[in-house]
């Protein structure tokens, strides 16, 4: 098999010695070297750091009711997004509390998640998990204009959502707020973190930021570009993405939609198949695209737009929604900027340009703020596949050392190696 011309740059890229990192290979430990293996098959079991397993923690998922009017917009086979589910596991004491969010598409209940509220729930944290507000449940129960991507407005929606829980849980005794966010959730705790500053309801005592995209249009057209990569020993028009369509068709036929931490990666990882790069890359930009459709077909349908579905198209409990997911897979993320979420954001704010939005979006709009804030800090990797040039350089020069930067590890695949879940905890510590 050859690689695409992205594809080959990208490995080239991610193959350069990681010069600038702040740990060197040898000192940090890190076995897996190929960051799309690392992506995929994070930590090894025997590397990982020791948490309590669920029987040990107090645990419960609780719902609230935020927005009422979409029981009437959404079709009855939507009840179980109606109102936005989240996890919180309680301490048995006053503690301080942890809020998570989760990367981009994922639910509350994600495996990240629940690795981090193992993580922190062990460190004697109280741990909320919180859905992204690109996830099919935040989208259609909590955002309010249900077109995530434009940060600001995620922000304001993801806080709401804190406050609400905060007013529910009032009786949970709290003794300090923090927040962690992984992937697009880290973008996500940066801003949400820049508006508490103004709103007061947490003062949050840190923020980390785990593997975040810079710029945000960069990070998602590195993972388009995976999805683009060639098959070239079965046909010279056929990618690897067409080729488990099928499978992950039958994911979403089985579960309604798709799970960026579940069935997806274990049943390859599970099988007999011995994945290439070229297939460790197209498999991870087809969960991405997915997570893509997932976002442009529910944004579609709440807000009646009918790019995706006819908004008079009558939809029960036995309508088969397959076929607007397969029409909402032909759109990727730059096809829900251009019909979607630009449209959304000029009417809201006078907007021109894409690269004014991007600038809005991305880490660059918190760049004074994240440079003069001493609570907050990244956490990244040299070879993450998310990454463009000059992220690494802007990190560093924004964050000086509240940075650490990690040599291996792919995009979020050393969440919970060992070195980096000591790194977190001292952090949080201070």
């Amino acid at each position: 098999m050859r690689l695409s011309l992205c594809l080959t740059a990208l490995l080239a890229l991610l193959s350069l010695p990681a010069l600038a990192a702040d740990i060197s290979v040898e000192d940090y430990g890190y076995p897996l070297s190929n960051p799309f293996e690392a992506t995929i098959a994070t930590t090894p079991v025997e590397l990982r750091a020791e948490t309590p397993t669920d029987d040990d923690i107090d645990q419960r998922d609780y719902s609230l009711r935020l927005r009422p009017e979409r029981e009437f917009i959404l079709p009855d086979n939507f009840w179980a997004v109606k109102r936005l589910t989240y996890r919180l596991a309680r301490q048995p004491g006053p503690a301080p509390l942890m809020f998570i969010i989760s990367g981009t598409g994922a639910s509350y209940s994600a495996g990240k998640s629940e690795t981090l509220k193992r993580i922190f729930y062990g460190a004697g944290y109280h741990v909320v998990q919180l859905s992204s507000p690109t996830s099919f449940d935040f989208i259609a129960s909590a955002s309010r204009y249900a077109t995530p991507g434009y940060s600001p407005n995620d922000a304001k929606d993801m806080y709401r959502v804190m406050q609400a829980i905060r007013a529910q849980q009032h009786e949970l005794p709290v003794t300090g707020f923090n927040l962690v966010g992984y992937s697009l959730g880290a973008l996500n705790a940066a801003f949400v973190s820049q508006l508490d500053e103004t709103r007061r309801s947490f003062n949050f005592d840190r923020v980390l930021l785990i593997n975040p995209p810079v710029n945000l249009k960069t990070s998602v057209d590195n993972l388009d570009k995976l999805v683009q990569t060639r098959v070239a020993d079965v046909d010279s028009t056929t990618t690897f993405y067409e080729l488990i369509f099928e499978k992950l068709t039958r994911y979403f036929h089985q579960q309604g939609r798709i799970d960026l931490d579940a069935a997806l990666l274990f049943d390859f990882q599970r099988s007999d198949l011995r994945l290439t790069d070229e297939q460790m890359a197209m498999l991870i930009g087809s969960v991405f695209r997915f997570s893509a459709a997932d976002i442009t077909f529910t944004s579609d349908l709440i807000n009646r737009r009918g790019l995706i579905v006819p908004p008079d198209y009558p939809i029960n409990e036995g309508t088969s929604l397959e076929p607007f997911f397969r029409r909402a897979l032909l759109c990727d993320f730059d096809c829900y900027l251009t019909e979607q979420l630009i449209p959304m954001w000029r009417a809201q704010t006078d907007g021109g340009s894409l690269t004014q939005l991007v600038d809005q979006v991305s880490l660059y709009a918190l760049e004074d703020y994240l440079r003069n804030s001493p609570k907050i800090a990244v956490m990244h990797n040299a070879d993450d596949i998310i990454l463009g040039a000059g992220d690494l350089g802007f990190l560093r020069r924004t964050f000086g050392e509240r940075m650490t930067l990690y040599p291996r590890g792919g995009h979020c695949g050393n969440l919970d190696y060992r070195v980096n879940v000591q790194h977190m905890l001292e952090f949080f510590r201070g």
